[in-house]
């Protein structure tokens, strides 16, 4: 498995993470909101490094009670934001854990409560890299570590094991993308500027835009 980002048919893969690549170009503007979606533990789920500056203010959604967010609901209706109140969305490892019908619904929240030109960025697994290390019958090998500990393809394709044996079915997964699919759902929800790129731990990202009034 490469952790550059080399092309995926058919898709657009760009060399950079970072939403600035293509974002329109503006001076800072202070009070800015980035809505944290399926935020977890705020030790656990770190805001990205895009949204740090003193310009932006979080405000952390999430199904789990348990998390402590600011907000608890779930993205399918996120009916307690208002419509076109976000400058931007971190959406880090969430749609996996959507039923794949339910992911248009998401989609389409996203859309609803942020900004003209609002930002959408985010993260998840990518199967197509995960199908390596399954083709060479690795299913349960060490892939990556992340915050939660060893991660294995196994635990790509249906959620942490471990968390999941303690009873936590939220981290259960209940559908999954490659670049393709990933690409196909955000031009159907409406998404303009997508950009994607392959990460370094068997992970997609996508930057997004809604389109300007």
């Amino acid at each position: 498995m490469a952790d550059s980002c080399s092309p995926v048919e058919g898709v657009s893969l760009s060399p950079s993470p970072h939403p600035s690549a293509s974002a329109p170009a503006e001076a800072p503007t202070a009070g800015k909101t980035v809505l944290n979606v399926g935020c977890g533990y705020p030790l656990r789920q770190k805001l990205h490094p895009h949204f740090h500056g003193p310009e932006w203010r979080e405000v952390r959604l999430d199904v789990d009670p348990a998390v402590h967010p600011d907000i608890i609901c779930s993205i399918t209706d996120m009916s307690p934001i208002a419509t076109g109140s976000v400058d931007a969305i971190w959406s880090s490892h969430n749609l996996e854990h959507l039923q794949r019908h339910e992911v248009p619904s998401a989609l389409a929240e996203f859309i609803r409560v942020l900004k003209p030109q609002g930002l959408l960025l985010l993260t998840l697994p990518d199967l197509r890299q995960v199908a390596q290390f399954i083709v060479e019958d690795r299913l349960e090998d060490h892939a990556y570590t992340s915050l939660s500990g060893p991660i294995t393809p196994l635990d790509m394709i249906f959620g942490h094991t471990a968390s999941l044996a303690r009873g936590n079915s939220f981290m259960a997964h209940r559908t999954g993308f490659t670049a393709r699919t990933l690409h196909k759902v955000l031009i159907e929800a409406g998404f303009v500027e997508i950009t994607l790129r392959q990460g370094k731990s068997f992970d997609l990202w996508a930057t997004a835009y809604k389109h300007a009034r």
